[in-house]
């Protein structure tokens, strides 16, 4: 396990879900913490309930300027984890302009937005720690998923990336790819969610990942296989499956 004592870290969107949930197993293992979201109450909330020290940085990851004051009032960080996301169920027969573009917004042009903030400092530095959340909705296309199956596939090829880049850097890059987490969001769902999981047990699953010098998890695992078994069907077959 890593030394996290005394440790700055910096979340990306921490206000509730997964990301709350690791606020508090980083912090338990000794982190400082800057918190950012748009909703800065339930940040403060969460920075005093903590174990260890926590700031709170208000940011509009959809907004250039607010990334970079958001980035520049963190100060110096060891690593950066980007949660933030929106979502809405959406199939293209229902495609909604506003949400679709605001999920690739968010989701993808985001962690763009905030990565470009804090990666030239790090590898000026030749140390730091970035982790970025995909889904096991972005190895291949699937139905109803317009806008975030798509933003996420886009993280987690920019995780990819930076990884190839970053290797002999200093500069360490993860990737985290959840199903399903109980959270408001997921709650729009109308159809079965199997392994769903609680932010806790999944916040659990990630902080391991973080510990480790592995790139990429997947989880829960015995569910990954089915989406990354799905990138060596051929097409025939795979739409066949998965388009019903």
């Amino acid at each position: 396990m890593k030394n996290w004592a005394g440790k700055r870290y910096w979340l990306v969107g921490a206000s509730e879900g997964l990301g709350r949930a690791l606020a508090q197993e980083m912090s338990a293992a000794g982190a400082e913490l800057v918190l950012s979201a748009r909703n800065t109450e339930r940040l403060a909330v969460l920075a005093a309930s903590l174990p260890g020290p926590a700031s709170v940085v208000a940011v509009d990851i959809a907004d250039h300027d607010s990334v970079q004051a958001a980035a520049q009032a963190a100060g110096d960080l060891d690593g950066v984890v980007f949660l933030a996301g929106v979502y809405w169920p959406m199939a293209s027969q229902n495609w909604q302009a506003v949400q679709a573009e605001t999920m690739a917004d968010i989701n993808f042009t985001g962690a763009v937005r905030v990565m470009g903030a804090v990666v030239p400092a790090m590898v000026a530095r030749g140390r730091g720690h970035l982790v970025l959340t995909g889904s096991l909705a972005g190895f291949r296309g699937l139905p109803g998923a317009i806008g975030y199956g798509a933003s996420k596939a886009g993280v987690m090829a920019l995780a990819e990336s930076m990884h190839c880049d970053l290797r002999a850097t200093g500069v360490q890059v993860q990737l985290v790819n959840p199903g399903f987490i109980r959270t408001r969001l997921t709650e729009q769902n109308d159809f079965a969610m199997p392994f769903i999981m609680e932010p806790d047990a999944a916040a659990q699953v990630m902080f391991a990942h973080m510990n480790t010098r592995r790139f990429s998890c997947s989880f829960p695992r015995v569910f990954s296989w089915v989406f990354r078994g799905a990138q060596f069907l051929p097409d025939w077959l795979y739409y066949r499956l998965y388009s019903k």
